[in-house]
């Protein structure tokens, strides 16, 4: 019973932002057309398992979500009149999905009798990362809309209260209302699909690493970016862009069984049992980096899938590659002023020319306005210097010079509010008051 209810959950989840976008493309009200989706969800939870699930999952979940949706409009007397009248328009069957194998039944040039398919999930990715909303706008309303998460999920993910997620997502909602349901001109599909790819991205590595709180790995979070990144290329399969993002959610999601001790303590890289890493992922990822880099010019989730693939083609932490990243790094900063890229690429530079080389890198990253500490890449957990003290204390470290590492590791722990990092970037410091250190 239990696997079967698992299945019945990933069933609705992987439905629902296709039969919400159904009905927002139809009615254009987002609020109601999302209160009548989670209804036929809570209503298939409670139906299927009883009575098995329908022939046409979909066609049933948009049948149920249309009707809840029709008697809420209806119950507002300043749209009965719209509403009877379309419904008088609109053939009975035009929202019932045709049974798999059959192509869409009544379909005509406004696509009001098209039916749903995962067009409508690329459609509602694009709509939640609306250009008016700001970026954490768009990861609250992609996370409810798309990625099916409650509003107390949401909240709990980003650590702030229930009522001001709520609020942030009403204004969301809000800002987007009467937008057209459709995808955008070809003209800006191009950034608005950069936008897509960043949020996506920015909710894995929230889940990877989270920014604050007791645990590092947010499962959920990280699980639900690469499923709909995985969305994304079923709709985009040739898109290099798209696929180097998945390549490197794939690649680094794969080291998650090594990163955390018994106890949850974080194991850097460089000291995990790679015996752990998830090796089936790890030759998943590979192989849609080759895809992706065959996909057309190399940007930057193709080369940061490459710098991720090289260090899990590594079987011991001696044997990374690291000429070659430093060569994919040189191609990533060219391309990008990204300041965490800056920063790897400063580490790749200490693990080729040695320490004192990294470090000066480093400060040389600490002079210029606004790099410190940057977050938003993979890894990334915390406030602003924490990623550059960590990384000087390590390269100070490796130089001999115990005593300002210590220093900047309890810079470091200071500055996250990541508790495991914070633990064992003092645990490093702690380590070298010892004798021994």
């Amino acid at each position: 019973m239990g696997r079967a209810t698992d299945d019945i959950e990933d069933l609705l989840r992987r439905h629902a932002p296709q039969v919400l976008g159904a009905l927002v493309r139809r009615y254009g009200h987002f609020d109601p057309a999302e209160d009548s989706v989670q209804e036929a969800l809570i209503a298939a939870a409670e139906q299927w398992p009883r009575d098995g699930i329908p022939d046409n999952p979909r066609g049933w979940l948009i049948r149920v979500a249309s009707r809840r949706l029709t008697d809420r409009l209806r119950s507002d007397e300043a749209r009965r009149r719209r509403e009877e009248t379309a419904a008088a328009l609109t053939p009975a069957d035009a929202f019932v999905a045709p049974p798999p194998g059959e192509g869409p039944a009544g379909a005509g040039p406004s696509g009001l009798g098209r039916a749903p398919s995962e067009d409508d999930t690329l459609t509602l990715l694009f709509l939640c990362c609306h250009p008016a909303l700001s970026p954490a706008a768009q990861i609250a309303l992609t996370l409810r809309a798309v990625g099916g998460l409650t509003t107390a999920e949401i909240a709990r993910a980003h650590l702030v209260p229930e009522a001001t997620m709520a609020q942030r997502i009403s204004r969301a909602k809000r800002a987007v209302r009467g937008t057209q349901f459709r995808q955008p001109d070809a003209q800006d599909r191009d950034q608005r699909l950069a936008a897509v790819l960043q949020v996506l991205y920015l909710i894995f590595n929230e889940g990877y690493t989270a920014t604050a709180g007791p645990d590092l790995h947010r499962t959920d979070l990280a699980r639900e970016a690469i499923r709909l990144t995985r969305a994304v290329r079923r709709l985009l399969p040739h898109e290099g862009r798209v696929t180097g993002l998945l390549a490197l959610m794939v690649l680094t999601e794969a080291r998650t069984p090594a990163r955390t001790g018994p106890d949850g303590e974080l194991i850097p890289l460089d000291e995990q049992d790679r015996a752990l890493w998830d090796r089936t992922a790890v030759a998943e990822g590979i192989a849609l980096v080759e895809e992706a880099l065959a996909q057309g010019p190399a940007g930057d989730y193709q080369l940061q899938a490459a710098i991720a693939a090289l260090h899990d083609e590594a079987e011991r932490a001696e044997d990374t590659d690291w000429p070659q990243i430093l060569a994919l790094y040189d191609l990533l900063v060219r391309r990008s002023p990204d300041p965490a890229a800056a920063l790897g690429r400063a580490v790749a530079v200490a693990m080729v020319q040695g320490p004192r080389a990294g470090l000066a890198e480093v400060e040389a990253l600490a002079e210029t306005a606004g790099t410190a500490g940057s977050s938003g890449t993979s890894g990334t957990c915390g406030q602003r210097n924490h990623r550059l003290d960590a990384v000087r204390a390590h390269l100070l470290e490796r130089a001999g010079d115990m005593a300002a590492a210590r220093t900047a590791y309890r810079a470091a722990a200071d500055a996250t509010l990541c508790e495991p990092e914070a633990r064992y970037l003092r645990r490093r410091a702690d380590r070298l008051d010892r004798p021994d250190g």
